[in-house]
Order: structure tokens, then C-alpha cells, then sequence
């Protein structure tokens, strides 16, 4: 195993045994019926294979039931694959479930020996560790308490305190950090910075997109057992956005490091088309505004957005804004078949992928008509530019339900930059436009 190579997964699949009845597998336990099978087949994992090096963050996305959570046991060993290899090079700590490896009868101090002696201390270690476990779990009195009498956001303090003291080379969290309140959440992600500066390796498996694309460097997208790619946030969150609606094909994405734009490619396919068809089609010739011609594109295309331009506030087409001016996002869009209030949407991220702002008419409640085929409609989103300065990328989509399932008719993620000019940049995203008074007390 290469010295580089912290975690190694080669064609792992993991298949289990679904039985209709209890009694089933009793009876199969026993060696009851030999000849006739009582159960059905799962495969949680279909042949992924994953390399994790050291010093990377590495997200993992995917639905539910997509086998994000079956992966991380089986490289921590709480489970065995069905057949594949699993190498791992460094000590593991990990943070699966919430109080796994937890004795319930035992306070908070007996189980942080517990764990501890589980990775491999001796009580003379435990013991130079434990001030810094308690500072950090912060539960008082309660870590003399059985741990059964804990609440749900005691657990994951003192189980995420243990998981980060005991100075492991790999940290391996499964979602555990959605239970603790928005104070604890922000200080796990401190000492996420803090371990990435100290080469530490890390494994994240979150449904917040915004945690995925702030803190990884690289993500690994499953769906139903099968890894479908893996490449910068950017990209990979697009494309799970894809998987969210049903809308194929996914982007053809390097195995890479960099934050390059050939990640977000768009690959050939029925409802995707190349991002250069779309320049022609939505840059009427005019080259004020700056336009991405690796977009990511997508839908049904029950509507098509042909046109878009962003306007300062002297109405010229631009990709400029000056912090605090207003400006005004058009999109054109053709109904292409008659559908049920159709809901127009428009968004800022950063160039990291971060989704910083957005809105949409059903939001602003602003339209609930239904459109008829052959319909056009002009929309127009007007606000005040107080983002920081700084580069960004719009987004723009139709959406709707039918017989409320959500429905994506097309959506352009990325589809241009703005570039917001300040001469004044205050902490964050966007400045909140204090007014500041500073006089004799």
C-alpha cells in the first residue's frame, strides 16, 4: 500500500439477507429447509472502489439508502464486505452512530476509559487526555451521570470530545454533528480546520451540502450501492442535485484535486446539451455579460430558459455590479407544454460552490398562474448588490410539482459570472450595512 494511500477500498460489495419473517432466519440458523431459500439478496454496495490520501477531507453525498453509512463501517471494521478488499493506513477514530461503543449503564468518564482502552491506551494516556475531552464536550456535572440519562446532544458532545482527543491519524463522522446545537457545530468544524493544518485525514458523510463544500476537497457521490463519481465539491453536488430530481446523464468528472472548470462538464445526453449550444442560443451576441461555457444543464424541458442578462442600475448589460447599486437578473423563457404554475428561480453561489443567496416567485409570491404551450415569459429579479466584493455564479431554473412530486424543466447552474466591485469589504458573505456611532460614554 503506497505510504501516501490513507484509506484504500478496491471493488467492495456488501450484500444482505432480507427475510419476510423472523422465524425465517431461525429457521435457516437451525438448518431447517436447506433446499429452499427464505430470503432475498440487497446489495448496499455494488463494487466501489474509493482511495483516500493523507491529509484529505473527503465527503461522501448520496440519498438515503445509497450506502454511505455501510462504507464507513466496513473501513472501520464495524462491518465486513461480502467480498472486496479494505486497506487502511493510520489510526482510526471514527463517530458512526450516536453513542456507539458506549457502555449505557456507565457514567461519562467510565466510557471515556472504555473508548479510549478500545483504541489502545493506557490509563496513564486516558488520563492526560481526559481534561481535554471534558473541556471539550462541555456537560458539566452530567459526565459523572449514567450516560443513558443523557440527552441526544450530551451523547454526540462527549462521543465527537472522545473521537478528536485520542489523537487519531484518520477521522472518520457520519452525521453525528447535525444533533449537537449551532455553538457545538461550530466548534467541530474549528477543529475540522484545526486537523486539515495538522495533515490529519478526515472523512465526512453529511447531507449539508454547504459543510460538504466548505470543508472537503474532494466528494465521492453514491446512489443506490453504486459510486457514480467522485471530484471537486463543485461538481459533485451538481451532479447530486441531479440525482435528486431523476436527471441523467451525470457529469463526467475527473478523479483530481484541483478546482478546475473541466469538472463540471456536462456529459452528451438526451436532456443535456452542450454548453456551447446554450451561449449561442442565450448570448444574443452580446458579449457584456460573461458566460460559462462549461454549464451544467439540465430538465425535462417542459420549459427552456433562451435568454438571460444581468443589468445594472442604469439598465445596461453587464457582469459588473458596484457593492451597494442595484441590478436586475432577466431571464426569457420558453413554454414549450402547458404546465401548472411553473415556479422561475434565480441564485448567487461563490466560486467554491456555495450557494450564498437565492430566491424564486414562489418564495416572493409573485406568480401562481398555469402556462399555456407556445407561452413565453419574461422575469425579472431586482435587488440590491450588498455581497461582498468578490467573484460569483448565477444560477437560474423552472421548476413545479405534478401531483406534488417536484419537477425540474430546466435549470442552468453556473450559467454566468458577476463580478461585484467594493471599495468597503466587511466580515462574510455580504455586508450588513451598520451604521456605526462612536462617542464619549
Amino acid at each position: 500500500m503506497d505510504k501516501d494511500i490513507a484509506i484504500e477500498v478496491k471493488n467492495v460489495v456488501k450484500t444482505y439477507k432480507l427475510y419476510d419473517h423472523p422465524k425465517d432466519r431461525i429457521k435457516e440458523a437451525l438448518g431447517f429447509g436447506r433446499k429452499k431459500k427464505r430470503y432475498k439478496e440487497h446489495d448496499a454496495l455494488k463494487g466501489v472502489d474509493m482511495t483516500i490520501y493523507k491529509g484529505e477531507t473527503v465527503g461522501i453525498i448520496g440519498t438515503n439508502g445509497s450506502g454511505k453509512s455501510t462504507i464507513l463501517k466496513i473501513v472501520t471494521g464495524v462491518l465486513n464486505p461480502t467480498s472486496g478488499d479494505v486497506s487502511v493506513n493510520g489510526r482510526i477514530s471514527a463517530l458512526l452512530e450516536l453513542g456507539a461503543g458506549f457502555n449505557m449503564e456507565y457514567n461519562g468518564i467510565e466510557n471515556v476509559y472504555l473508548n479510549g482502552t478500545m483504541m489502545g491506551f493506557s490509563k496513564k494516556e486516558i488520563d492526560a487526555k481526559l481534561p481535554g475531552i471534558l473541556e471539550f464536550a462541555d456537560i458539566g456535572d452530567y459526565v459523572n451521570q449514567p450516560v443513558k440519562t443523557y440527552s441526544s446532544g450530551m451523547f454526540v458532545r462527549l462521543a465527537f470530545a472522545v473521537a478528536i482527543n485520542i489523537d487519531p491519524e484518520i477521522l472518520i463522522v457520519d452525521e453525528a454533528l447535525s444533533v449537537g446545537d449551532v455553538f457545538f457545530q461550530a466548534k467541530c468544524y474549528h477543529k475540522f480546520e484545526e486537523f486539515k493544518e495538522m495533515g490529519k485525514t478526515i472523512v465526512f458523510v453529511s447531507h449539508d451540502l454547504s459543510s460538504i463544500s466548505k470543508y472537503c476537497d474532494r466528494v465521492v457521490l453514491l446512489n443506490q450501492g453504486v459510486k457514480l463519481g467522485e471530484g471537486t465539491p463543485k461538481a459533485m453536488i451538481d451532479a447530486y442535485k441531479q440525482v435528486l430530481v431523476g436527471q441523467y446523464p451525470l457529469p463526467e468528472v475527473k478523479v483530481g484535486f484541483d478546482d478546475d472548470d473541466e469538472d463540471s462538464k456536462a456529459s452528451d445526453g438526451e436532456n443535456t446539451e452542450k454548453a456551447s449550444d446554450s451561449k449561442d442560443k442565450t448570448a444574443n451576441g452580446d458579449n457584456s455579460n460573461v458566460l460559462n461555457p462549461d454549464l451544467l444543464e439540465y430538465g425535462t424541458k417542459a420549459a427552456v430558459i433562451s435568454e438571460y442578462y444581468l443589468v445594472d442600475e442604469k439598465g445596461i448589460k453587464t457582469s459588473a455590479i458596484i457593492k451597494g447599486s442595484e441590478c436586475t437578473m432577466h431571464m426569457i423563457v420558453d413554454i414549450l407544454e402547458d404546465i401548472k404554475s411553473p415556479i422561475f428561480a434565480f441564485s448567487i453561489k461563490n466560486i467554491k460552490g456555495v450557494e450564498i443567496t437565492g430566491t424564486n416567485t414562489m418564495f416572493e409570491k409573485v406568480f401562481f398562474d398555469s402556462v399555456k404551450k407556445g407561452d413565453k415569459k419574461h422575469i425579472s429579479f431586482t435587488q440590491k448588490m450588498d455581497l461582498q466584493g468578490g467573484e460569483y455564479l448565477i444560477s437560474l431554473g423552472v421548476t413545479g410539482y405534478e401531483n406534488e412530486e417536484f419537477k425540474v424543466y430546466h435549470r442552468l447552474y453556473d450559467v454566468m459570472n458577476i463580478t461585484v466591485i467594493s471599495d468597503k469589504n466587511s466580515v462574510g458573505y455580504y455586508d450588513m450595512n451598520s451604521k456605526v456611532v462612536v462617542e464619549d460614554a
